[in-house]
């Protein structure tokens, strides 16, 4: 497996490159649809396939919970378990130490004031360094956490993360990490920081120590909203013998901030390996933090707005639950050539919706995520005509 940068932007940092593992070339700069349980929520495998995307993203979390890595192992891993041929992904889990402690107790996403929470509550009034909430428990061994199915207790550590994602099989794994809350505190900030770069360690020694294992190994750069701190892991985590780099953690309270980081960030990586901003994928991210040198994204953005009734077009976004749309014969966007829009109007999506009939859910998925596979095309073409 390898990755090669095809042409170089003389305007900016973007490029154009191709990851070539067992399953297939990914060329990027590319979008990862989420497939948390091994699938994309309504669609098939084939669906993926005629959208046009190589890649998925898989989550590892949910996967040791149900089915268990060890099932998936025995149908012979992700790919054939899902049916998927192409290039598979799988996160550490460690976002989920996250999701259910702190982003829970605090009410935040890795963007603040992208998923609301208590802003008005000053950082310093969270105890962001004690042990863990109600759901998680952090030391410096891993981290016990318990099931969002049934309470029941579990641990994952680097050891364990890096186990469980050869036993799935994916093509691309990441080191186990902690992502922390926007709204932590910077003395917590680098303290998990620490912690992680220790974790990177641990996770490349227990690939080296699995048989056979040819997953590439991405390391994951943390420090929060923190100069100082985002400087120093970039430095740390690109300077391991990592075949890629992910951007986690917090990225701060605003877009803006987010940008500040991944100019603070990718210059010290190492230029012939692939960047992935992780978590991140609306629409307006695309372009600009490609420019600034980021290769791959994964987001759940687009179809979870599409489980909603919300429906992206080039223009703006359209809500199918609002009645006013029961008698428009016009598709979703007259400028696109997805199945949804070729064969359907916004009127009998609406009424899908209205009816809670589950192929509304799926037509909105097939639409959004079409949509932005064509954004992300576009852009490519722009590099590749030096106009990016």
């Amino acid at each position: 497996m390898q990755f090669k940068v095809i042409q170089q932007s003389k305007k900016s940092r973007a490029r154009l490159g191709v990851i070539k593992t067992a399953h297939g070339d990914l060329h990027t700069p590319a979008f990862f649809p989420v497939a948390t349980q091994a699938v994309i929520k309504t669609l098939t495998s084939d669906n993926i396939k005629q959208i046009g995307f190589e890649g998925v993203l898989a989550n590892t979390y949910h996967l040791h919970l149900r089915p268990g890595e060890k099932i998936i192992k025995k149908m012979s891993g992700l790919h054939q378990f899902m049916n998927f041929q192409g290039v598979i992904t799988t996160d550490s889990g460690g976002f989920q130490v996250f999701s259910l402690g702190s982003g829970i107790e605090h009410g935040v996403g890795k963007i603040a004031k992208i998923f609301p929470g208590s802003q008005s509550i000053k950082p310093s009034h969270f105890k962001c360094d004690r042990t863990g909430s109600e759901m998680v428990r952090i030391t410096e061994e891993g981290v016990w956490f318990r099931s969002h199915l049934d309470g029941s207790q579990h641990f994952l550590n680097p050891e364990k993360s890096m186990q469980i994602q050869q036993d799935l099989s994916s093509d691309i794994a990441f080191a186990f990490d902690e992502c922390t809350s926007p709204l932590a505190g910077m003395d917590y900030t680098q303290k998990s920081m620490e912690r992680t770069h220790r974790w990177a360690e641990r996770c490349i020694l227990a690939k080296s120590k699995i048989k056979n294992n040819k997953q590439m190994l991405f390391g994951i750069m943390q420090g929060g909203e923190y100069k100082k701190l985002r400087e120093q892991s970039a430095k740390f985590i690109g300077g391991l013998d990592f075949d890629g780099f992910g951007i986690g953690g917090s990225l701060g309270r605003t877009k803006t901030k987010m940008y500040e980081i991944l100019d603070w960030t990718i210059p010290l990586l190492p230029n012939e390996k692939p960047r992935h901003l992780l978590g991140i994928g609306y629409l307006e991210d695309f372009e600009q933090a490609i420019k600034a040198g980021v290769d791959l994204f994964d987001c759940v953005y687009p179809t979870r707005f599409a489980r909603h009734g919300i429906a992206i077009t080039a223009k703006e976004k359209l809500n199918l639950n609002q009645s006013k749309f029961l008698t428009d014969k016009n598709p979703l966007d007259k400028s696109c050539a997805c199945p949804t829009c070729q064969n359907h109007t916004r009127g009998y999506i609406c009424h899908l919706f209205r009816a809670k009939e589950i192929t509304g859910q799926q037509l909105l998925t097939m639409h959004n995520l079409w949509f932005f596979k064509q954004f992300i095309d576009k852009i490519r073409q722009k590099i590749a005509d030096g106009n990016l």
